[in-house]
């Protein structure tokens, strides 16, 4: 998902945003492109807009204003025609609307919830995007579906409250690597690859591959992903994905030993064209395979 930042006030936290952006779309299964507009603010002008458009003069945490008039008990899964009517070719994706958060707010809920900002600003990123896919919680049953989505969301980019790992989806990893090839520096081959590996904990890395004028400096999406995971504190990790827009996106050997490193056992999902599927396992892909076990003591 394309996110169109824009930051009014100073925002002194890091936090995964892209990667919720992408969780968020991978968790509704919508392999359209899509995009967003998000606006990071202050209370007086969230105060003022909340005013302005539904006569509450207070702040608020986060508004959002969606392009898609969604039917009645629909979502944006079911929904591709409406989705596609909001195409902006400047984006090159179908523009889902607006979000305004209050990083203000944000801080005052973070201390008031016990817990980071970080998380808070992912959670009400996550609860913007929801609502441009047409969820609310206007009553009880809305309420728990579109909390549910939100949580799957956040487990999915490593943003959980903690209840153990998330329950990602074979069909959810796939959907990430394809979102992270749209990231793709590939001006030389134009082979557009991404990747998404899982780590045993159930976060999800995001790579995709970066070539260079010196090809050889050329860097692969799978290691963009393993790298970006291990710099981030993961070891361990059950699968990875990766996509193509063009041929069956084996990883090449010297991903295979990378990733050797670390999974010896990695379940390897791969897709290309009009959703054309494989698995194996890197075992098979690299057998025999040298690792740290080798090695003396």
């Amino acid at each position: 998902m394309k996110i169109e930042w824009e930051q009014r006030v100073r925002v002194a936290e890091s936090a995964p945003l892209s990667l919720v952006a992408a969780c968020c779309q991978a968790a509704e299964g919508v392999p359209l492109p899509l995009a967003a507009h998000v606006v990071v603010t202050d209370d007086a002008e969230i105060r003022a807009l909340n005013a302005r458009t539904r006569g509450v003069d207070r702040a608020t945490d986060v508004l959002s204003f969606p392009t898609v008039n969604y039917p009645a008990g629909k979502t944006a899964r079911g929904c591709e025609k409406r989705l596609r009517a909001e195409y902006d070719p400047e984006l090159g994706a179908c523009l889902l609307g607006d979000i305004v958060i209050s990083y203000p707010r944000a801080l005052e809920q973070a201390a008031e919830y016990g817990h980071s900002a970080r998380r808070e600003l992912c959670y009400l990123l996550a609860h913007g995007l929801f609502h441009l896919m047409g969820y609310d919680h206007m009553d009880p049953d809305e309420q728990k579906e579109m909390r549910a989505m939100e949580e799957k969301a956040l487990g999915m980019a490593g943003i959980a409250r903690g209840e153990g790992p998330a329950s990602v989806t074979d069909a959810e990893l796939l959907a990430l690597a394809r979102l992270a090839m749209e990231n793709s520096y590939s001006p030389y081959s134009h082979y557009a690859v991404g990747a998404a590996l899982l780590s045993a904990d159930g976060r999800v890395f995001q790579g995709c591959n970066i070539e260079n004028a010196s090809f050889g400096l050329t860097n692969c999406a799978e290691r963009t992903a393993l790298f970006k995971a291990v710099s981030e504190g993961a070891r361990d990790f059950t699968a990875i994905a990766i996509a193509s827009n063009g041929s069956a996106p084996y990883p090449c050997g010297a991903c295979r030993q990378a990733l050797n490193e670390f999974a010896p056992g990695l379940r390897v999902l791969v897709t290309w064209g009009e959703g054309e599927v494989d698995e194996t396992t890197l075992p098979a892909l690299l057998p025999h395979g040298f690792g740290p076990r080798d090695l003396p003591d």
